[in-house]
Order: C-alpha cells, then sequence, then structure tokens
C-alpha cells in the first residue's frame, strides 16, 4: 500500500534495538515525493512505550526523510514556531505506519533561530547499551551538523512559509473531511 495526500496514518518510533518507543496515533498525509514526506496533525493520541498517553497541544507539520537521518516537526504555537527535530533513520511506510528509529540526539529550535541540541547523554548511553555501530554513529555525527547547518542558512522548513503553507493546507483539508 502507498501513502497518498489525505491518507490518515500512524507514526511508529522505534529504538535501535528494535523495541517500539512511540507511537503517533494519526497524522494526515499533505504531501510526498522522492525525498521527502510531509504529514500534520493536531491534537493527536501518542503512545509511549511504557503506556502512558497524551495528546499533542498544537498543530504540528512533519517532515520525514527517505536519504536524510533526521526528522523536523514544526509546532506552529501562539508565540510562533518552534521546531523540534529528532536524528533518525530515513522513514519507511510499510502498509501499517511511518516508522523510523529515534537515535536519542534531538535539537529544538526557538522562534527567534535560536537552537539547543538535547539528550546528548541519553545518546551516549544508548549508543554504549545497544551497541550503535562506528558507521551509525559517524552517520549520526555527520548528519547532526547538517542539520545545523540548515537551522543556521534557514533551510525550509526552518524559514516558516513552508510550514505555514502547509498548515493552511491541513485546515482545509481537516475542514473539508469533517463536513462529510
Amino acid at each position: 500500500m502507498k501513502l497518498s495526500t489525505g491518507m490518515n496514518v500512524p507514526i511508529h518510533s522505534y529504538k535501535h534495538n528494535q523495541r517500539l518507543h512511540r507511537i503517533w496515533k494519526k497524522a494526515i498525509v499533505l504531501y510526498q515525493d522522492d525525498h521527502v514526506l510531509v504529514t500534520a496533525n493536531n491534537r493527536t493520541h501518542v503512545i509511549e512505550n511504557n503506556g502512558r498517553s497524551w495528546n499533542t497541544k498544537e498543530p504540528a507539520i512533519c517532515y520525514f526523510y527517505n536519504d536524510l537521518w533526521f526528522n523536523i516537526i514544526g509546532m506552529l504555537k501562539p508565540d510562533g514556531i518552534h521546531y523540534y527535530c529528532n536524528l533518525s533513520s530515513p522513514y519507511l511506510y510499510d502498509g501499517e505506519a511511518i516508522k523510523y528509529i529515534d537515535y536519542d540526539l534531538d535539537v529544538k529550535v526557538y522562534p527567534n533561530g535560536t537552537y539547543r541540541i538535547l539528550d546528548r547523554h541519553e545518546y551516549d548511553l544508548h549508543a554504549r547499551q545497544m551497541s550503535y555501530s562506528a558507521e551509525i554513529k559517524a552517520i549520526i555525527e555527520n548528519q547532526l551538523k547538517d542539520l545545523i547547518r540548515r537551522i543556521e542558512r534557514k533551510e525550509e522548513p526552518f524559514a516558516e512559509k513552508e510550514i505555514r503553507h502547509f498548515y493552511e493546507q491541513y485546515k482545509r483539508m481537516s475542514h473539508t473531511k469533517e463536513k462529510r
């Protein structure tokens, strides 16, 4: 089964040891090409691997890449767009869910363009516990540098225009589905 625009699909995040980490119950596909998949969600139900669950608080536009080792979530908050970037494997879709491996390191980007690298300790711990290969560690470190370069240059989606475009598309699609 292939993804198509307007389709609702869950997102599954795994850890390197193949254990399920987190599930987002529903996201709507906004766009897909040979490089990127863009989805959106708002107040979606999330289930953690320990059974705890919660709902997201604001609309989010999510970018998954099939050739980059990170994904980007643009969260539309009252004070502007906040980005949460996960260092991760490229995504795949297997007919069940959008899936990727979360490699712990994250970058949080604030509306003013400043950013923070998060969870270095968790990354180091999991690298030892799950025996990340030298190749995986090199890929993650190189992709972190590439991600920071994109953030600093305000490349899409960090320039906001594209996030806002996809959010408007999401609102139109959600409104149309509610009328059915």
